[in-house]
């Protein structure tokens, strides 16, 4: 017991005050991909290079529509790699959560030549960021917790089909590196204690009637998180004959946090985000037939 104690002293603390705002990931880190609107080429090469189709291109004449989709893209690299111009990069950066999933979408207008190479750039994409560190967004979310829910949120993970990549992620946030508890917030085993759902993975066919049923045993009010690109917008997997898709085509989504999986830092800023989110339950739901109840 006396050599627990004193090598718990010579550790100190652990924990990080505020995990995105002194966020320093390791060398080998790839980040999330940064583009260089005004300097690409030719978004082609990118576009054939993405597995999910995250990089979408439309020719109209003389015109091209170039989309990149940050709900779909799984931070693999590949279009940094098929851009030899540079205009594409991984930045050591994380991807900020977003409230609407249209706020993870980049739309950008060129003007092409014969050859299909982008010559101007007639409209760049405009986007808001998330802003404030963790711990002051943390202090705004003890009071709003306190406020609306008492002295605690209590989160039901649920896995809806992932490969686990964003459980073990999951896992970190209660660690003492990020101590998740710190902002009154615990997972809890039963959807009928929890304040907010946290649902990772594409939403698999066989387990869409169990995201249902989680949603609705879950009290109100309360919030959902879709976490990864998978939760998103089916990611990697899309849609196909074991796949349902998207969160959102099944519950109300209230924040989306992308990454293939999303670092810790993300996931505890999406939880603290959606605490703002938390209101009375919206009219109506999607089913698996896609009317409304």
């Amino acid at each position: 017991m006396l050599n627990i104690l004193r090598q718990s002293l010579r550790t100190g603390l652990v924990t990080i005050g505020d995990p995105i705002g002194s966020f320093n990931p390791p060398p080998a880190w790839r980040g999330t991909p940064r583009f260089d609107f005004a300097a690409w080429r030719d978004a082609r090469l990118a576009a054939a290079a993405c597995p999910t189709g995250a990089i979408t291109v439309l020719d109209s004449g003389a015109s091209r529509t170039v989309k990149v989709d940050y709900g779909l893209c799984i931070f693999c690299g590949g279009c940094a790699d098929a851009c030899p111009e540079g205009a594409v990069r991984m930045a050591r950066e994380l991807e900020p959560p977003a409230l609407r999933r249209g706020d993870l979408v980049l739309s950008a207008e060129y003007e092409i030549n014969s050859n299909g190479v982008q010559t101007r750039l007639l409209s760049g994409p405009a986007r808001g960021s998330a802003s404030g560190s963790i711990e002051e967004t943390g202090a705004a979310v003890r009071q709003a917790v306190h406020r609306i829910l008492g002295r605690s949120l209590a989160i039901r993970e649920v896995d809806a089909g992932s490969c686990n990549g964003c459980e073990v992620e999951l896992h970190a946030l209660n660690n003492p590196l990020y101590d998740l508890e710190r902002f009154g917030i615990h997972f809890v085993a039963s959807p009928r204690h929890a304040d907010m759902l946290l649902v990772t993975g594409p939403v698999t066919r066989n387990l869409e009637l169990a995201l249902l049923k989680t949603w609705r045993a879950t009290p109100d009010p309360k919030a959902v998180v879709a976490a990864g690109a998978c939760g998103i917008s089916g990611g990697i997997f899309g849609l196909n004959y074991a796949v349902r898709g998207a969160v959102d085509d099944v519950i109300p989504v209230d924040v989306y946090v992308p990454g293939c999986p999303p670092r810790p830092e993300s996931l505890l800023y999406g939880i603290l985000l959606a605490v703002g989110r938390l209101a009375p339950p919206r009219e109506g739901l999607r089913t698996a037939a896609g009317q409304e109840e």
